[in-house]
Order: C-alpha cells, then structure tokens, then sequence
C-alpha cells in the first residue's frame, strides 16, 4: 500500500474540515478555467473539462462558482487569469523525489514560494530531468468503497485498460495509462459505479520506504509546498509502513 496514496487521502479529508478548503476550491476552480481554456467549454466535448467540473463539485465547490470559472476559461465571460503550467523537480529529507506541478499567473512567485518551501524544510530545489524519470503520468480514478467491492471494481474496468486497482484504505485506486482514463471512467459510469475524481497522475515507479523520523519531516515539506497558492498537485516517491503511519497519526 502507498504511503503517499495514503497520505493524499488523509489530506483530501482534512481538507474538507479546515481552513484548507478555500485553498482546495481555489485549486480545482482554477483546473476548471484552465481545462475550458484549452479545450473548450463544453464539458460534454472536453473530457478534462468533464473530469474537473466532476471533482470540484465531488468537493462541494458551489455550483455559480464552477460555471463562472467555466465561462471565464472559454471566453464567455471576461476576469480569466493569464495561467501557467510549471513544474518543479526537487529533494525532500530521506532521499525522496518530488515533483511539483504549479499553475500561477505570477512565474517569479511561484519559484520563489516552492524554493522556500523546500528550503526551510530539509529539501533542495533540482536540475530539470533530475527526478521526473522516476515518476510515470497514469490515469487514476478514486473510488469510494460504499459496499463496492475491489472485484465490482475490476470487473468494470478489465477491459477498459486498467492496470491495477489499489485499495487505499477507504477507498480504491485504478490506475491506468493516462490514455485509457476516459475509457476506465466511463466504464466505472457504466456499470453504475460511483467515483470521486478521474484524472492524470504522475505515479513513482521507484519508492523509498521511510522511518518516522523522515516521514514526519516529508509530511511537513508536503504541507508547506501544498500551502502555496500557485501549487496544484505534488507527487513524491515515498512508501510508508503501516505501523509508521498509525505512529504519525496517533
């Protein structure tokens, strides 16, 4: 089981509890204004259009809220930002890759912000190339357990091109190649399975198993990345054991 998919998973659910939800409705209204910007605003035509308008309202993002970030992205309504796609590559503490995706209006920023963040917290900024070649973009679609079982799940998605499903605790992973997601997803629909988000992932194809002590210090650099604004996603490649995990959350 992956630690990180773990982790991601406790952080999607504190997020609905904190002050972080306004950060996380930010995020996913920014990919919607992005995703109609680049492929139209059709949601029906645009599959990553389609998928991010899915998840922010999965995330209880309001609806005015979505539709307004949709029109701004396909020029029906002016106030769209000038957003940027950029990715970081870095070192947290243990020896662990990280890749950061940013989507910011202000380049200087967001430099600056992900060096800080990893900086002050035990990490280094890398050479582009460093650490991407030990990650691989997959399709990956959630899904919540709610007496669905991991063989209702692989049964749906077999032959779609799902490669492996994952149980994530309350919840499983399919991970697919990026290219078969839309397939994957609408092989879930289809078999009228429920899901909570369909999108492209950068998953590790290496891992570095942590003790506590440095998975307590990732798990900070983690938060302090996430906390900036112009961050959309971070991926590392870390595993953590059970027993750790259940040391950190106690």
């Amino acid at each position: 089981m992956s630690g990180h998919s773990k982790w991601a998973t406790t952080k999607h659910k504190k997020a609905a509890l904190d002050a972080k939800r306004g950060k996380l409705f930010a995020k996913l209204i920014k990919n919607i204004e992005v995703a109609a910007r680049t492929g139209g605003g059709d949601p029906e035509a645009n599959p990553t259009l389609y998928d991010a308008i899915y998840k922010a309202k999965k995330s209880s993002v309001p609806n005015d809220n979505i539709e307004r970030a949709r029109k701004r992205g396909a020029g029906e309504e002016a106030g769209g930002a000038d957003w940027q796609n950029i990715t970081y590559e870095g070192y947290a503490p243990g020896g662990v890759a990280v890749l950061i995706e940013c989507l910011t209006d202000n380049r200087n920023r967001a430099a600056s912000e992900v060096r800080v963040a990893l900086t002050r917290n035990g990490g280094s900024l890398a050479d582009p190339g460093s650490v991407s070649y030990m990650f691989n973009r997959k399709g990956v679609v959630v899904v919540p357990k709610n007496g669905t079982s991991e063989d209702d799940v692989m049964m749906a998605v077999l032959d779609a091109g799902a490669e492996e499903v994952n149980d994530i605790g309350e919840e499983f992973e399919v991970v697919s190649e990026a290219g078969d997601l839309i397939a994957v997803r609408k092989a879930l629909q289809d078999a009228g399975i429920d899901y909570e988000s369909a999108e492209s992932k950068f998953l590790p194809t290496v891992s570095v198993e942590l003790d506590e002590e440095n998975a307590r210090k990732v798990f900070r650099l983690l938060d302090a990345l996430e906390d900036s604004d112009d961050v959309q996603e971070v991926y590392a490649n870390f595993d953590v054991s059970d027993e750790v995990m259940a040391s950190i959350d106690a």
